[in-house]
C-alpha cells in the first residue's frame, strides 16, 4: 500500500490578517436590505410629515413637523461594476425650506440585540464603519448621524455626526465613514428587540438642530452640522443611495451581497405582505389565503401563521381584494365588504383571528400587511 506523505510546512504568523481575509467572511453587514432589492410595500411612495417606511427597513423620516413632500423610489440607477440592480431615489415635490427644529431624511432602524455585541459602553468599544454609494444632482455637504439608545430614557440616548462631500453632480461615489466605539453608554437591555441604533442619512436641516462633527453627545435629537445642505431647494433634485453597510471595525470592505431569498426573509420579521409582491394594495391578482365560510358564518376569520417570527406582535392592515382600499375584505360572490373592528390573539408567528362587522355568508380573499416595524 502506498504511504501518503503529508506537507506539514507552517503558515508565518503575518501571513494571514483581518485585513486578508476579510473579503470572505460572511455576515459583516449589520444593515437589511442594503442593496434595495426588496419592496414590499411597492415601488414609489410619497412622503410628507410623519415617517413613513419604503423599500424595505429603510424609512423617511422628519423631526418636528417638517414638510418633506417627496416622491421615494426603489430605482434602477445604480452604480457600475458593483453588482446592484437596485437604489434608493429621492425626489422633491416641492420647495421646501426647514423651520428651525426641522430635519428630513432616510433612515435605518436597529434592535438592541443586534448591536449589543459591539461593547459600547465599555472601554473595549467596538469601532463602526458605514459606508455607501450616493449620487446626487445637488452638490455639498450631507450628513450621517448614528443615534443611539433611542429607545431608552433621555441620559441613555446618545449622537455622533459625520459629514461627506459630494462634489460631483450626477456622479455615484463610494463614502466611508468611521465612527469611534461609544465608551461611555452601553446598549440598553431592558427590551433587546427595541431600538438599540439608528443610521440616520439627513438631507434637510434646522438651525436648532446644528451641531458639531465627530464627538459623541448625549442627546436625543435629530442632528446634523449646519454645513448640511438644503436639498428640498429645488425640485429637479435626486438622491440616490445603495450599497447601504455597517460593520464593526475601522475598515469598509466590499458590499455583503446576500442572496433575494434570505433578504426578503429577514426583512418578514419587521414587515410581511399577503398580497401581490410589489404592489400588496392592487386590486386582482392571486396570491392571497381562501378563506372559506366559518362554522355557523360567525363574524371572525383565523388568521395564518408564519415561519419566521416578528419583531413583536404586529399590526395587521386588511387590503380588500376587490378594490385595493384597506382595513375591510369582500365576500364573493354576493360582493358584501366586511369591515375588521379588531383583531385578537396575535403573536410573534401571526395568528390569532380579526373580527368583522357581520356574519360571513360567503368565502373571501384574505390579504394583508404585518408590520413590527421599529
Amino acid at each position: 500500500m502506498a504511504l501518503i506523505k503529508l506537507n506539514t510546512r507552517s503558515i508565518p504568523d503575518n501571513a494571514v490578517t483581518p485585513a486578508k481575509v476579510s473579503q470572505n467572511l460572511g455576515r459583516r453587514n449589520m444593515l437589511y436590505n442594503g442593496a434595495m432589492n426588496v419592496s414590499q410595500r411597492g415601488t414609489s411612495f410619497s412622503q410628507t410629515t410623519g415617517q413613513l417606511y419604503t423599500v424595505d427597513r429603510f424609512i423617511a423620516t422628519v423631526g418636528s413637523s417638517f414638510n418633506m413632500d417627496t416622491t421615494i423610489t426603489q430605482d434602477t440607477t445604480v452604480p457600475t461594476g458593483e453588482g446592484f440592480t437596485n437604489s434608493l431615489k429621492v425626489t422633491p415635490d416641492s420647495v421646501v425650506s426647514p423651520s428651525a427644529s426641522d430635519n428630513g431624511g432616510i433612515s435605518q432602524r436597529l434592535e438592541i440585540q443586534d448591536v449589543d455585541h459591539l461593547g459600547w459602553g465599555t472601554s473595549l468599544a467596538k469601532n463602526v464603519t458605514v459606508s455607501f454609494w450616493v449620487r446626487s444632482s445637488k452638490t455639498g455637504v450631507y450628513c450621517v448621524q448614528l443615534q443611539q439608545n433611542v429607545s431608552g430614557s433621555g441620559t441613555e440616548v446618545y449622537s455622533h455626526v459625520k459629514e461627506y462631500t459630494i462634489s460631483a453632480a450626477d456622479t455615484w461615489q463610494k463614502v466611508i465613514l468611521t465612527f469611534p466605539g461609544n465608551t461611555a453608554q452601553a446598549m440598553v437591555t431592558a427590551d433587546t428587540s427595541g431600538d438599540g441604533l439608528r443610521v440616520n442619512w439627513w438631507l434637510s436641516c434646522g438651525s436648532n438642530d446644528h451641531t458639531a462633527a465627530d464627538s459623541w453627545l448625549q442627546t436625543g435629537s435629530y442632528l446634523a452640522t449646519s454645513n448640511q445642505v438644503n436639498f428640498m431647494d429645488n425640485t429637479s433634485n435626486t438622491w440616490y443611495i445603495t450599497g447601504c453597510q455597517l460593520e464593526s471595525g475601522d475598515t469598509a470592505t466590499d458590499f455583503e451581497h446576500r442572496t433575494f431569498a434570505e433578504e426578503i426573509s429577514l426583512c418578514h420579521r419587521y414587515f410581511r405582505v399577503v398580497g401581490p409582491y410589489g404592489n400588496p394594495r392592487a386590486t386582482g391578482g392571486n396570491d392571497f389565503f381562501l378563506v372559506n365560510v366559518m362554522h355557523n358564518n360567525e363574524n371572525r376569520l383565523c388568521a395564518p401563521y408564519f415561519d419566521t417570527p416578528f419583531r413583536s406582535a404586529p399590526s395587521v392592515t386588511l387590503i380588500n381584494h376587490s378594490n385595493g382600499g384597506t382595513g375591510a375584505i369582500t365576500e364573493f360572490s354576493s360582493g358584501t365588504v366586511r369591515s375588521q373592528t379588531s383583531f385578537s390573539e396575535i403573536g410573534l408567528h401571526g395568528g390569532g383571528y380579526p373580527q368583522f362587522n357581520g356574519n360571513f355568508g360567503n368565502p373571501a380573499r384574505w390579504r394583508a400587511e404585518y408590520n413590527a416595524e421599529l
